[in-house]
């Protein structure tokens, strides 16, 4: 039985990678980006970043970008407010990009911050004092779950 884990070297300079990511919150989502495009870099892929109004937006343009690239990113940051709109929110994005994957069989990286406050979200973004890089983590989650279809 031949065993082992992902191979990131399986795609290096052969995959090509759409980083989708909402507009809001600017300082959390440039947190974000710049983790993905580093782990990208790192990598050695190629990456393309998509924008989109919001995160409810991000399924529908990582499905068109799934059609043409050999994973999928998708970054943003929804933050609990007064109303169940947060809830919503996040159960759709979730929903909708597990179906992407699914429905395409093609990896998406899974960066969608779900936060109580502005500060948790910043704390994940990667940014200067970070605790955690959430962008790089989506980037390298695509790459290696491409490596083990790769390898199948």
């Amino acid at each position: 039985m031949k065993t082992g884990g992902p191979v990131i070297d399986v795609v290096k300079q052969s995959a090509r990678v759409a980083v989708v990511a909402a507009q809001w919150h600017h300082q959390i989502m440039d947190g974000l980006i710049a983790g993905a495009v580093r782990a990208a870099e790192e990598a050695e892929v190629e990456v393309e970043l998509f924008r989109v109004p919001g995160s409810f937006e991000l399924p529908v343009v990582a499905q068109a970008a799934a059609a043409q690239f050999d994973a999928v990113v998708a970054l943003g940051v929804v933050i609990r407010g007064e109303t169940p709109h947060f809830d919503y929110v996040c159960s759709a994005v979730t929903d909708g990009l597990n179906h992407v994957s699914l429905d395409a069989r093609v990896p998406v990286g899974f960066g969608l911050l779900t936060c109580d406050t502005e500060q948790q979200a910043i704390d994940r973004a990667g940014g200067p004092g970070a605790s955690e890089d959430k962008g790089h983590e989506a980037m390298t989650a695509a790459l290696n779950t491409l490596a083990v279809l790769k390898n199948m």
